[in-house]
């Protein structure tokens, strides 16, 4: 083995998160430059995004409040990319999975335990997620209908539903001013952790995506997924179930963002209300591709945008700057992305290269080592 082969397998490891690096670096100097343009001191700007994410107990308080749904939504996305699915209608199964959740204990004894009721509720929500996005990987397979227009309609179409019931058929009389259900008996709300100020959620959309990235990167279902996701024509050649491993892809994305329509119904909100509808199933998008569709890093991305979400009103207090500032970094985060993904071929063929040279222990081409 040559000296450079231990630097090929560190530029190799690297290498897939250079689109994502490139992007980060490329929005900070545009939003720079939208600050410049507004007069506004960049250096205390930044300075004050990372205070209102990371630098108190309070910030990160509404940091991880935020990343909770993010990481559940973000899963919507980066399972059915697994097998080669762009899913954006994340928003309208969280919503379906919280109204399913709050509609639970209207019909249980009043008398159900706690320990009875949170799984029948959550079991309810992933229902209610799964089988919308699950419709979407149908249309997919069996009709041709393009999963990307799919999703995104049938996610207007999940939160008209949403507002037609609590505004109407599922409404509590006596919310007057905000419509929502029933609110929850206390004996079925979720508390939060021990020691933290923070709800059950967070805890377990780090455990759905740890399990969702041992189940992509282990397991035999997650790798024929993956190879249905590099070309379904070669999957369908060696045998494997196309349809079904699609539209399974599909399920567990809409469970893990009903899942997180729950938590926000249980830990959160009390009832299914508007407040729900916070827009978590589209920043969830931005997560998936900032995480490159991979479920472990999807937990970092969901911090960092969640931070950003938190940082809005010390931006709005300190600098007068209106809050939707956060919702301009965040759009061109995601231009940025789209923009370096061009790169993905590319890098491809430099990590192939790399490959090859580690393996047979040659020196790292010259190309590979300026890239």
């Amino acid at each position: 083995m040559r000296a450079g082969a231990p630097a090929a397998r560190v530029l190799l490891s690297l290498l897939p998160a250079l689109p994502t690096v490139l992007a980060l670096l490329g929005t900070l100097l545009l939003f720079s430059l939208f600050l410049l343009v507004q007069g506004q001191p960049v250096p205390d700007a930044i300075g004050l995004i990372f205070e209102g994410a990371f630098g108190s107990s309070f910030a990160w308080q509404n940091t991880l409040l935020r990343a909770s749904p993010l990481m559940l939504t973000a899963l919507c996305v980066a399972l059915p990319a697994q097998a080669g699915l762009i899913v954006i209608g994340g928003e309208g199964a969280l919503a379906l999975g919280g109204l399913a959740a709050a509609v639970v204990p209207s019909v249980l004894p009043a008398a159900t335990p706690w320990f009875v009721a949170t799984p029948l509720m959550a079991v309810a929500g992933m229902l209610a997620g799964g089988a919308w996005i699950g419709a979407v990987g149908a249309l997919r397979q069996w009709r041709g209908v393009n999963e990307t227009i799919s999703s995104l309609l049938m996610s207007y179409i999940a939160i008209a539903l949403f507002k037609h019931l609590v505004e109407g058929p599922l409404r509590d009389p006596a919310s007057l001013n905000k419509p929502s259900t029933a609110p929850l008996p206390d004996a079925m709300t979720i508390g939060s952790m021990p020691g933290l100020e923070m709800h059950w959620g967070l805890l377990w959309g780090v455990v759905a995506c740890i399990a969702a990235w041992v189940f992509v990167q282990f397991s035999t279902k997650g790798f024929a997924m993956r190879v249905v996701g590099g070309s379904q024509r070669a999957a369908r050649l060696v045998g494997l179930p196309v349809d079904g491993l699609t539209l399974a892809a599909c399920v567990l994305g809409g469970a893990a963002a009903g899942l997180g329509g729950m938590f926000e119904v249980a830990a959160v909100q009390g009832s299914a209300n508007a407040s729900l509808l916070a827009g978590y199933g589209y920043a969830g998008i931005l997560v998936a591709f900032a995480a490159r569709q991979n479920p472990l890093a999807i937990v970092v991305c969901a911090l960092m945008i969640g931070g950003i979400e938190a940082s809005g009103s010390l931006l709005q207090r300190r600098l007068d700057l209106p809050d939707a500032t956060t919702l301009v970094l965040q759009g061109l985060l995601f231009a940025n992305l789209l923009a370096w993904e061009a790169l993905g071929g590319r890098i491809a063929a430099w990590r192939i290269k790399l490959q090859a040279a580690v393996l047979a222990g040659a020196p790292v081409p010259l190309e590979s080592q300026h890239a």
